[in-house]
This record gives structure tokens, C-alpha cells and sequence, in this order.
């Protein structure tokens, strides 16, 4: 993957309209919060961050973030002439996941395509789901991920791509979704036993439903973590002082485990976009 020093001439040009455009949106006079500590990677989910891709690439170099989760192929040049990587890549849907054997085929071959697009241009994450439970129990749910996940895992280890099972709640957003406490995708994790598996930890979804954030963080980050998501709860909204969960200290444990992945911004700001997402990168810049 080329870096921004190697920038073309094509991708500088096209840079240099995206600042020029963001600074007039923000105002001559308006300064974001640049990240300086720089000990967490921050990045940002397209989907979440409410403006357009061009005024978030601008925005996201501007604050110092690393990354945009989801960015959809079509796009990925944008990125690496910015200087940023899609910092997580897409594959299959929620729903219909790894905890079925009759949709393993389907899983596997998403994720393949994922892993090979992320592999050309030196993206690290490719993401995956359990699936619903639609009756289906925790044991059999787990192991038929772990034998659908060891027939592509090889595969990742094979082109350094790290493949990220994301925990959702399955109280308020994804029902029923089978993924959905810590403790049993570390189980998972374990049973397909690569260090190209891991975990997506959304502190969102969690919080929701096993809360106990700091301490499963600091049981379970370091082994079973690859990526981290943010949000405020209630509500899924900005990360600041309006909301339960104190995202310093969090921070802080996360930094304390070694932990090294991304952490990726993932809520919806109430109020304007741009300066909420710098607010969070400044929380979380600890």
C-alpha cells in the first residue's frame, strides 16, 4: 500500500480540494483538536459519522485519526491517497452468519473476497458475524462457528488479514443475534485457535448487555481483541459528559492491557458532526 509520502500527483491535487472544501465548511478560523498522544489508533465508521466521505477523509486528517471502518470498495483510493486505510472491511450480513453450517458456503466465500480486496491494497481487518440464534443453543452455535471460521482462518493467516467477529446486544438493536457476550466469543476465539481471529468489541453493545466494561477490557483485550468500537449509551449518540460510561478511564484500561488495534468512533453525534468527532478523539486521547 502506498503511504502519503508517495502520494501521486493525481491523489495530492485531489487532497489539496478536499482541505480546501473542508475549510470552508468549518470556517477559516475554525481549529479541530489534533491528536498528540497518539497512544490510541483512532479511527471512525463511515456509516455513523453523518457527512459526506470526501468532507470525513479531510475531517478524519485534520483530528489525526488513522482509519474509516466500512468504506465501500468503490472508494478505497480515496483513502489511500489521503493517507488512511480502510480500517475494517466488509463481508457478510449480520443475520445470517457462521453459527449454520447450511450458510457456511455463503460465509466463507464472502469473507475470501473480503480478505482478498483488504490483502491487495494492505488493509488490515476484514469483519464477520455469528448470526442469528433463531433457536439454535450457545454450544452448537459455537461450534459450528469455529468449524465454519477454521475453513477460511488459514487463508487470513496466509495473507495477513485479521478476521474480526463483532459482539453485538442482542437486548435493543440485533435480537437474537448469538454473538453477544464477551465470554463466549473469547470461548470462540479459542476453539479456532489463530491469532488472525478476533474479536470486535463494541463498548456500545456491550455495555448494553454485560456492562462491566473496564473489567472484561482488561480480562480479555490483549488475547482476544482486534478492533473496538465506540458509542454513548444511552441512545448510541456522542461519547462526551451527556452519557453513562466514562470513556477516559476506559481508554486508559484499554492503553494498560497492551492492546494495539483500532478504535474506531461509531455513534451519531447530536449536534454537529465535525466537532463532536474531534471531541471524541480528544476523550479518547489519553
Amino acid at each position: 500500500m502506498s503511504d502519503a509520502r508517495d502520494m501521486t500527483r493525481r491523489g495530492f491535487l485531489g487532497g489539496t480540494v478536499l482541505a480546501a472544501a473542508a475549510t470552508a465548511s468549518l470556517g477559516q478560523t475554525e481549529e479541530l483538536y489534533k491528536i498528540t498522544n497518539g497512544r490510541v489508533t483512532q479511527g471512525v465508521c463511515q456509516w455513523s459519522a453523518g457527512m459526506p466521505l470526501d468532507q470525513l477523509i479531510t475531517v478524519a486528517k485534520q483530528i489525526g485519526l488513522k482509519g474509516i471502518d466500512l468504506v465501500g470498495k468503490g472508494d478505497w483510493q480515496k483513502l489511500r491517497d489521503n493517507g488512511l486505510v480502510c480500517s475494517m472491511v466488509s463481508s457478510h450480513g449480520i443475520g445470517k452468519g457462521f453459527n449454520r453450517i447450511e450458510n457456511h458456503a455463503e460465509c466463507i466465500k464472502a469473507v475470501r473476497g473480503g480478505i482478498d480486496d483488504a490483502a491487495a491494497v494492505g488493509f488490515p481487518n476484514v469483519i464477520c458475524f455469528s448470526g442469528n440464534r433463531a433457536g439454535l443453543d450457545d454450544e452448537t452455535g459455537l461450534k459450528n462457528c469455529a468449524e465454519g471460521l477454521k475453513q477460511i482462518v488459514g487463508y487470513a493467516e496466509e495473507k495477513k488479514i485479521t478476521l474480526c467477529m463483532e459482539l453485538l446486544n442482542s437486548k435493543r438493536n440485533h435480537k437474537d443475534y448469538q454473538c453477544d457476550r464477551t465470554a463466549w466469543g473469547a470461548r470462540l476465539v479459542d476453539a479456532v485457535g489463530s491469532e488472525r481471529f478476533r474479536l470486535l468489541y463494541d463498548i456500545y453493545h456491550m455495555q448494553i448487555d454485560e456492562g462491566d466494561v473496564i473489567d472484561t477490557i482488561r480480562q480479555y483485550a490483549k488475547k482476544y481483541f482486534g478492533h473496538v468500537h465506540t458509542a454513548g449509551v444511552p441512545g448510541r449518540n456522542d461519547i462526551d459528559e451527556s452519557q453513562e460510561l466514562y470513556y477516559p478511564a476506559i481508554m486508559k484500561a484499554l492503553v494498560g492491557t497492551g492492546y494495539t488495534g483500532f478504535v474506531s468512533h461509531e455513534f451519531m453525534a447530536r449536534g454537529d458532526k465535525v466537532k463532536a468527532l474531534a471531541k471524541a478523539a480528544q476523550i479518547c486521547d489519553v
